[in-house]
């Protein structure tokens, strides 16, 4: 878009020289109801700008236009106004006429063309102008993410139909708190099995939104490279990837600027076996046996993905899970467990998220999903959503050991 100039607010009105009296500006500002100032010109050059307020008022006071009438215009004139070159950007205009006072916007600023006198801009106009501008370029911004979130949720796509054709009973959900996100999701098919990611990326939004671009990439490029069956050096590997991309190494000659990573939770379903391998980081697995009274949380390391201070050669370790039937599996970023809600406003909690899982047990795991964000969203009530959720369920087979 094409940032307008000042001269889309100049308006030709009328003027006095400095050699003319009072007497003409009284007749000027009478002749012209709707004229609020009046510039002051020397050869055609804008040397002050009389202000109807100013100038009535101080007329209007006892024996002033007797004292004043025949008197120089530059007695009631501001010698100090905001001039512009008519090639001024608005944004330059709007930040000067800030700069300049509130006199600016109650009596208008001069416009120039190489110093001669071409108008008179309105500090109401301008205001209206800049207002329209702002609106034109939200309109834009919020143009461009929602074409981002086409294109999050199209990276997403092939994960989504790959889950729902390897796993019968199965529930992701993926809720951004803007129209983009910094959680993100992987599935893959595999000849032997299948993997799984849930990861959540620092921040939320486009800066989110950006580091899930480079996360996931760097996810794909590890799985190519060393296979699936190995969650925690795809882990490594991913790891390593996002830091040399930030730069983010903890070392005086190259500290970065930033300092993002991520917190993930990688599975490996063995179908022959039906073992379940994972790998987490900052991510709690939850498993819940059937006829079970209560869930088994596993905690993951607590080292995130691409940090600056996550070494290079950081490791994190593999933990095998053997499933019976029934048995319910589920990971979750921290944007369900951190929410702050309920009448005490404090966080919905592990526990919470456990109680919900246990209630809801023998749902399919699509009406499961939908009872986990009802009582989440129900506890929210009023607060603000916080960040990202997405979590991750599914139901499989064989009865829980844990090597």
């Amino acid at each position: 878009m094409q940032q307008p100039t000042a001269s889309a607010l100049a308006v030709s009105v009328p003027a006095v020289t400095f050699e003319e009296n009072n007497a003409k500006v009284l007749e000027v500002f009478g002749r012209h109801r709707e004229l609020i100032s009046l510039p002051v010109l020397e050869n055609g050059h804008p040397i002050g700008l009389i202000s109807r307020n100013i100038f009535m008022s101080q007329m209007s006071k006892p024996y002033h236009r007797e004292l004043y009438e025949k008197k120089s215009c530059i007695a009631f004139m501001d010698k100090d106004p905001l001039i512009v070159e008519v090639d001024t950007s608005i944004e330059t205009l709007g930040a000067l006429a800030v700069e300049s006072g509130d006199k600016t916007l109650a009596d208008g600023f001069m416009i120039v063309n190489q110093g001669k006198f071409t108008g008179l801009g309105s500090g109401l106009d301008l205001m209206r102008m800049m207002v329209a501008l702002q609106a034109e370029k939200n309109r834009q911004v919020m143009q461009s993410i929602d074409y981002a979130s086409v294109i999050q949720r199209a990276m997403l796509s092939a994960s989504r139909t790959a889950m729902s054709q390897a796993l019968a009973d199965a529930c992701l959900i993926w809720e951004p708190r803007d129209v983009v996100g910094g959680d993100f999701y992987h599935f893959e098919r595999y000849a032997d099995g299948w993997f799984a990611a849930v990861a959540d990326c620092t921040g939320h939004g486009v800066p989110g939104a950006f580091l899930t671009l480079i996360a996931s990439s760097s996810l794909k490029q590890a799985l190519e490279q060393h296979g699936p069956h190995d969650p925690a050096r795809v882990m490594g590997e991913v790891n390593r990837s996002m830091k040399t991309v930030l730069g983010q190494h903890a070392t005086a000659e190259q500290r970065s600027e930033s300092d993002d990573g991520m917190d993930a939770c990688f599975f490996w379903f063995e179908a022959a076996t039906d073992s379940l391998t994972y790998a987490s980081a900052k991510m709690p697995l939850l498993v819940l046996l059937p006829g079970a009274e209560e869930v088994q949380t596993f905690d993951g390391a607590r080292t995130g993905l691409g940090y600056i201070d996550t070494p290079d050669d950081m490791k994190w370790s593999n933990r095998s899970v053997q499933l019976s039937e029934g048995a319910v599996v589920m990971t979750a970023t921290d944007g369900i467990i951190d929410q702050i809600g309920g009448p005490k406003n404090i966080a919905f909690g592990k526990q919470r998220l456990r109680n919900a899982m246990l209630a809801n047990r023998d749902l399919p795991m699509a009406e499961f999903g939908k009872k986990i964000m009802e009582e989440q969203k129900n506890y929210q009530g009023q607060q603000r959503r916080r960040d990202d959720l997405t979590f991750f369920s599914f139901r499989l087979r064989g009865s829980i050991n844990s090597k």
